[in-house]
């Protein structure tokens, strides 16, 4: 009942969104077989979920509580907690949860960081200068060497599907400037790299989405195919990067296209996101590349409209805390 050579430190999120009821949901379908998590926040919160509890003093300490309660690193919370309704009092703390989290995985403690949502209003009232999760890892792991191409890069999971993002939250209408080569290629080496080292391919197959319909059909329908992305290809395949030319997106995704590749670069937000979320809507992850620590969440948000209401599903909990538990693993050889 083990996550790699250590646990998985699990940070609680925002605290009146479903991170905890979904944490407790998880630790119950994952007691018995793991992999091991500590969480990250307020002990008292956790045991309101109804699920046995144990206080922990180090992340060591949780192999041998996840059996019987979810162990949990205590941090206090400074205000009350009532479900939907965010308090920036409590902001703080949130974002030191994570900070906490990647220390322990910085340091060994940890074998890798899973993050509960956070919500980004109450954050950015208290101070915080990061867009989100991606960002603030990114800064917290800036100063630790790294063997690789730097990333981050967000990676979308659902099942067969690894859907990774050259542009992220990027009005449409900017696309076309920010799909660069230079963007192209770097993420294609953090993929490729991550490929190799946290999922144990030893000669990743990428596949290229383009950005137009048809691929630009020969530049009627654009030239951005043949002005960025099949340059960039081709420089790629000169470094023995195993990728193809830009394919169109809309017949990228399919069972029998899905087999021929380990990833897929996608290059703005919905591309990858639709695919995603059509094959497995209650179970994709979020996983970030190119940092020195791991680091999966659930893809999705806080929920502030059903937290507390005890319907809010684990799925995607589950499967951040399983897929960070396997990147673990594969790291560790």
């Amino acid at each position: 009942m083990t996550a790699g050579p250590a646990p998985l430190a699990l940070s609680m999120g925002e605290p009146a969104g479903v991170g905890p009821e979904i944490i407790a949901r998880a630790w119950t379908a994952l007691r018995a077989e793991g992999p091991v998590f500590a969480v990250i926040g307020d002990a008292a919160l956790m045991r309101a979920q109804g699920q046995p509890v144990e206080s922990i003093l180090s992340a060591a300490d949780a192999p041998a509580v996840f059996g019987r309660a979810i162990p949990v690193l205590d941090t206090p919370l400074p205000a009350p907690v009532t479900p939907g309704r965010p308090e920036a009092a409590n902001a703080g703390a949130v974002a030191d949860w994570i900070e906490q989290a990647v220390n322990l995985a910085l340091s060994g403690e940890a074998s890798g960081v899973v993050t509960a949502p956070i919500a980004k209003a109450p954050l950015y009232a208290a101070g915080f200068r990061f867009p989100g999760h991606t960002e603030f890892i990114a800064e917290l792991t800036a100063d630790t060497p790294f063997i690789g191409t730097r990333g981050p890069v967000m990676m979308l999971t659902a099942r067969d599907l690894r859907a990774c993002l050259v542009t992220i939250h990027a009005p449409l209408a900017e696309v076309p400037e920010l799909v660069t080569a230079e963007r192209v290629c770097r993420t294609a080496r953090v993929v490729h790299e991550a490929m190799k080292r946290d999922f144990g391919i030893a000669a990743p197959r990428l596949a290229l989405a383009a950005l137009n319909p048809h691929a630009g059909e020969g530049g009627s329908i654009g030239l951005e195919e043949i002005a960025v992305l099949i340059p960039a290809a081709a420089a790629l395949r000169a470094e023995g990067i195993a990728i193809t030319d830009p394919r169109p997106a809309d017949t990228l995704f399919h069972d029998e296209a899905r087999a021929t590749y380990d990833a897929v670069l996608c290059l703005y937000h919905d591309q990858a996101l639709i695919p995603v979320k059509t094959l497995d809507f209650w179970g994709g992850v979020n996983t970030t590349l190119g940092l020195p620590v791991i680091r999966t969440s659930p893809d999705h948000g806080t929920g502030f409209d059903i937290a507390g209401k005890g319907v809010a599903r684990a799925d995607s909990l589950i499967a951040a805390v399983q897929l960070a538990g396997e990147m673990a693993a594969a790291r560790a050889k």
